[in-house]
């Protein structure tokens, strides 16, 4: 195999992680950060390790199935850590990890962006619903 210069090596790099192709990676990664269970989830770890249960708690609406389904693709994409300690019962805490710290700060610009535009968000659903 012929060896590849500086650019045609970034330039593969490049290709092999573009979300917009259906079998790339970061697709699959883009699916799991678009839903809306995961910024939910993250939100609820910034402050400190929770307990499934404190989690459940926060998250309104979240079934134990979504939740413990969300919470597994969090661990298994390295974004929050599991924590169990041995005691009886057994505790269990969820964490953010370094990389899930590092994405918070772009979800929180996202939830602060529709907090702030839901005004504008409803007149332009009204419009349309109107006008359709």
């Amino acid at each position: 195999m012929p060896t590849k210069t500086v650019a045609q090596q970034r330039e593969q790099r490049k290709n092999d992680y573009n979300a917009f192709v259906a079998a790339c990676p970061t697709n699959k990664l883009m699916d799991t950060l678009g839903d809306k269970w995961t910024g939910l989830v993250l939100a609820t770890l910034t402050g400190e390790p929770r307990r499934y249960g404190e989690i459940s708690a926060i998250v309104a609406g979240i079934s134990n199935k979504m939740l413990t389904q969300t919470l597994r693709t969090l661990e298994r994409d390295g974004l929050l850590e599991r924590h169990v300690t041995a005691q009886v019962p057994v505790r269990v805490d969820y964490s953010l990890t370094p990389l899930g710290r590092s994405l918070f700060p772009i979800l929180n610009m996202l939830k602060n962006w529709a907090e702030e535009n839901m005004d504008e968000v409803f007149a332009a659903r009204t419009a349309f619903d109107t006008a359709n």
